[in-house]
């Protein structure tokens, strides 16, 4: 195995590398379905008191066949976007299973209802709205209870920094506008972000039930949010069980002293794909800065055929990826080479496509010990399930969409999405035509 302090992948290794490289070449994403049924038995699992609905946070990974092997088992939708809710439909998903949360509401917000979409009104402007649209439904209603969770301040949307959600303070509005357009809040939702407290999770829980008690109708409470999953060896990952246990209890009072059993929501999206994902790369190039006019500050750059294209949490939040080199000989060429440390740019003319930055520090360079390089070698970049795919820079410097494969439960690879083409890129481009005279 690789040295100490040089990290292996998670699940390609080199023959599975050569493998889905002849058949869709690289840059490309790789999911294991192995990985993802796992998480998502762990999220069913959820301790709840009065029955649990799985909604799977689509924004993290969007691919049709993720979606479609977590409906397979027993997941829901909560989308984002308009657009994510005819892709989960697209995906097989029925109306009925999906859920709206968005910062932009729809314009055709009604006739998604029709459909038997589940809505969360994220603003009192767009609880009026819903109301315009149609007066007398039963909504859900989404809170910023002023107080958050998160890995950075970027991830933390609850608060008063954040601007998701009606602030918990708004109470009155929310039942005036309720009243005014004959509406029935059925369910409370909060969002607090990724992190990975249990008090605050609890904590969290207690304010939205209060919440929950001012609606006479409501029969669910959604405790939206990420749990935190740790990419990096000694990261802390939530552990479900102890986050769930309290929370479970406070249903049960809330029961007790309300009348009323609450079904309970989560939406995990980290937790069910980000170690399921990886990004399958090239070593194209190799440079370094050491000399005499450079001093300690000299540098050894590797250089990939992926980069913010594929993968932007580095350079957006100073995230931090396992990252690893495969000789195409495997493990006994990678001893034998011995290590270095070096830092990991990506393909992009930017000086801030970056995969080695400091944690939470993306302007500032930090090397990282890895397998001495070679041109051409495989390079995997572990931990990037969710929040890659599906929020890169796509098509910057007019480099196509990478391919995505997703290996089953044998670990046989499936191309689930062919590599864009150039031809795709420029589909909806115009050119000016006879119409726009040039200056001259």
């Amino acid at each position: 195995k690789a040295s100490v302090g040089v990290l292996a992948p998670r699940f390609i290794g080199a023959d599975l590398a050569k493998e889905i490289a002849a058949e869709v070449g690289t840059p490309c994403y790789v999911y294991d379905g192995r990985i993802l049924a796992s998480q998502m038995r762990k999220a069913l699992a959820f301790p709840n008191a009065y029955g649990l609905t799985v909604r799977f946070a689509m924004k993290s990974c969007p691919n049709r066949a993720v979606l479609e092997l977590l409906r397979g088992m027993g997941a829901c939708v909560d989308a984002s976007s308009g657009y994510e809710v005819y892709r989960a439909m697209q995906a097989g998903f029925r109306p009925e299973q999906i859920s709206l949360s968005s910062q932009e509401l729809p314009g055709d917000i009604g006739e998604l209802m029709d459909m038997g979409m589940e809505v969360n009104a994220c603003s009192c402007a767009q609880l009026r709205k819903i109301g315009e649209a149609r007066p007398g439904s039963k909504v859900g209603v989404r809170f910023n209870p002023g107080l958050g969770s998160g890995g950075t301040g970027k991830t933390n949307v609850g608060g008063p920094s954040s601007s998701f959600g009606i602030w918990h303070e708004q109470l009155p509005q929310v039942k005036a506008i309720l009243d005014e357009f004959g509406m029935t809040a059925v369910r409370v939702h909060t969002h607090i972000g990724s992190g990975s407290d249990p008090a605050v999770w609890q904590r969290v829980a207690t304010l939205t039930l209060n919440l929950a008690a001012q609606f006479p109708e409501c029969r669910t409470v959604n405790l939206g949010g990420g749990y935190k999953v740790g990419r990096m060896p000694g990261e802390p990952s939530t552990d479900l069980a102890t986050v769930g246990a309290p929370v479970k209890d406070l249903f049960v009072a809330f029961a007790s002293e309300h009348g009323r059993e609450l079904a309970l929501e989560i939406e995990p999206g980290t937790f069910l794909v980000a170690n399921a994902g990886a990004i399958l790369a090239r070593v194209q190039d190799l440079t370094s800065t050491r000399g005499d006019a450079a001093g300690a500050d000299g540098l050894d750059f590797v250089k990939l055929d992926a980069g913010m294209t594929d993968i932007l949490r580095p350079s957006l939040y100073g995230a931090q990826h396992p990252i690893s080199v495969v000789p195409p000989g495997g493990d006994a060429e990678a001893a034998a080479r011995g290590t270095g440390e070096y830092i990991v740019s990506g393909h992009c003319c930017e000086s801030g496509d970056l995969l080695t930055c400091a944690p939470d520090e993306p302007e500032t360079l930090s090397p990282r010990p890895l397998v001495k390089p070679e041109l051409g070698d495989f390079v995997v970049i572990d931990g990037a399930g969710a929040y890659c795919s599906g929020m890169s820079a796509k098509n910057y410097n007019s480099f196509p969409e990478a391919a995505e494969v997703l290996l089953d439960m044998e670990g046989k690879p499936h191309v689930v999405r062919v590599r864009q083409t150039l031809e795709q890129m420029l589909a909806n481009e115009r050119s000016l035509g006879a119409g726009f005279e040039l200056p001259q």
